[in-house]
């Protein structure tokens, strides 16, 4: 007797009653797959068209797919930055009734690429340092909730741009466990050399194929998350200790973390029996601080860096104001609709997939710096968005609609278009244009 389907979903989409699941995943027609850029997959992983939007599908075992989207739902609800589930899909057959692999569904995130699609050509050592450093906060985060990944590398994880540097996304949470007491000292090295090891053996791929800028040291480069790793670690968790009288190092220590884009939720602070030495360590961390005070003041959703850049901004408009206004949220509804929202509506409607618009606007005020300094005096917006768009955004890649030539096995779901995978300056040097 068949098995019946069964379709365990975060979401109800009809959509999912539609796609071909008594069909093998790698013969699945091409009406209903979206052909991506490929990208390293332990499983056979392909993209679809779900009810307008991207979705991945991975055929593994049920008992793997169930796993794993409790693990990616119970990730979320942590705010930790990973894909989104959509459904485990069990009880699969063939037209034969012969039994097929149950199949895990995650959406895709906008704006996000593999590493390996970051350039087809090299990959400089700059990038490659950037996306390190961005693994890095992703591990420092995910230890920080409990996560052990198990199986931590470039190719598991998606990354977007980020103001300058890159923003890290869970992709593959097969072999993870949610520790709710917290890892061990052994558990967080154990990720860490693995993290070091899958890096260097990456790096060195891409070297054996010509496609790492000569000279760069494969292993120095994945000696770079274990650095980056613990000092990040440190900087959350360590405990410090100063004489009683120097209470203004408690808010210094706030301050280093929120500089890093965390907030402390909670403070232990011991002093010592004869009252002369304090003793502080952060308990509870959450990081997003610069993107918790974007939402609040503007609703606006981005990155930690983004919103950095955006916050800084904002706060240089205020300065600038004439208005006398208590309220912060006042100046922030004046700049959102003064000075963020027409330079985004300023940006041509066939070149709104290249970026998203908190880095198109990152980039827009980089671009006005290096104007700025290179004339000699302060460059009009509108004089700046015109050379910004004609020098620079119009011979990026749509990043919102990577598409490459069909493959059986890839890791990252994007939105279909056509474009050239070139690494067209994915850290543009700004003084090149002026």
């Amino acid at each position: 007797m068949q098995k019946s389907l069964s379709i365990t979903a975060s979401t109800v989409d009809p959509g999912l009653l539609a796609l071909p699941w008594s069909t093998p995943l790698a013969k699945w027609p091409s009406q209903t797959i979206v052909s991506l850029p490929k990208g390293l997959s332990r499983h056979l992983v392909r993209f679809a068209d779900l009810s307008g939007r991207v979705v991945a599908v991975k055929e593994t075992t049920e008992e793997m797919a169930r796993r794993e989207y409790e693990m990616l739902g119970n990730l979320a609800r942590l705010a930790v930055p990973c894909v989104e589930r959509v459904a485990v899909i069990a009880g699969r057959a063939d037209a034969s009734g012969a039994p097929l692999p149950a199949a895990l569904v995650t959406t895709h995130l906008r704006f996000s690429m593999p590493y390996r699609a970051l350039f087809t050509q090299v990959l400089r050592p700059d990038t490659a340092t950037r996306l390190v450093d961005a693994l890095a906060l992703l591990l420092v985060r995910l230890h920080n909730v409990g996560f052990f990944w198990g199986d931590v590398s470039l190719s598991n994880a998606l990354f977007r741009r980020d103001a300058g540097a890159f923003a890290a996304y869970l992709v593959d949470a097969e072999t993870g466990e949610l520790h709710e007491s917290g890892l061990t000292d052994g558990q967080r090295l154990h990720d860490l050399d693995v993290a070091r090891t899958n890096i260097a053996g990456e790096i060195m791929d891409l070297a054996a194929g010509g496609r790492l800028e000569h000279g760069v040291d494969a292993v120095a480069i994945a000696d770079g998350i274990v650095s980056s790793y613990h000092s990040l670690w440190a900087a959350l968790t360590a405990h410090e200790s100063f004489a009683a009288g120097e209470t203004w190092r408690i808010t210094e220590r706030v301050e280093k973390l929120n500089a890093l884009g965390f907030d402390i939720g909670e403070m232990s602070i011991q002093t010592t029996a004869d009252g002369t030495r304090v003793q502080i360590q952060p308990k509870v961390v959450d990081a997003g601080h610069h993107q918790r005070r974007l939402i609040r003041l503007t609703g606006l959703d981005v990155e930690e860096n983004q919103a950095r850049r955006l916050l800084n901004d904002l706060d240089e408009f205020r300065a600038r104001s004439t208005k006398d206004w208590v309220d912060e949220e006042m100046y922030a509804h004046e700049w959102l609709t003064r000075v963020f929202e027409p330079v985004v509506r300023a940006i041509p409607y066939d070149l709104r997939a290249k970026l998203e618009p908190a880095e198109v606007f990152h980039q827009v005020l980089e671009h006005r710096w290096y104007l700025s300094q290179a004339q000699g005096r302060s460059v009009a917006l509108a004089e700046v968005l015109t050379s910004y768009i004609d020098q620079v955004l119009r011979h990026r890649r749509d990043e919102a609609t990577i598409m490459g030539p069909p493959t059986e096995t890839m890791s990252l779901p994007v939105i279909t278009g056509m474009i050239n995978l070139d690494d067209d300056a994915d850290a543009v040097d700004w003084r090149d244009l002026v």
